[in-house]
């Protein structure tokens, strides 16, 4: 898939985020990457690029006390590992809806074991 259409189909995700979601997302920027860095893997518990789908780096919401004048927070989806797990544009589209909501998830606060409870 070209980085355009793929591009397209992360937009159409954030617009199916609820409304109320989507107005707590001021200072969040959302980055397509083909693949995750060194540094990117170094931070996280997959040791494999092909493997890690997307990537929240920020401060969660529930962490911030006197939080002004600071960079947005960064959600990165990475296309080719995408790519890499689904088996044809369904699953691509899939698998980029449920990565936004689950680093969205970890914006809120949510980590990775509580994720694992809700099925994400």
């Amino acid at each position: 898939m070209n980085s355009e259409d793929f591009e397209k189909l992360v937009h159409q995700a954030l617009q199916d985020v609820p409304n109320d979601i989507q107005s707590n997302l001021a200072n969040v920027d959302i980055l397509i990457d083909d693949w995750p860095s060194k540094e990117q893997l170094f931070g996280s518990i997959i040791d494999d690029d092909q493997y890690l789908l997307g990537l929240y780096e920020g401060i969660p919401q529930t962490e911030r006390f006197g939080y002004d004048m600071v960079l947005p927070d960064k959600i990165t989806l990475f296309q080719k590992s995408i790519e890499a797990i689904s088996t044809n544009e369904l699953d691509i589209i899939e698998n980029v809806k449920t990565t936004i909501f689950h680093e969205l998830a970890h914006h809120f606060g949510i980590d990775d074991s509580a994720l694992k409870k809700m099925g994400l």
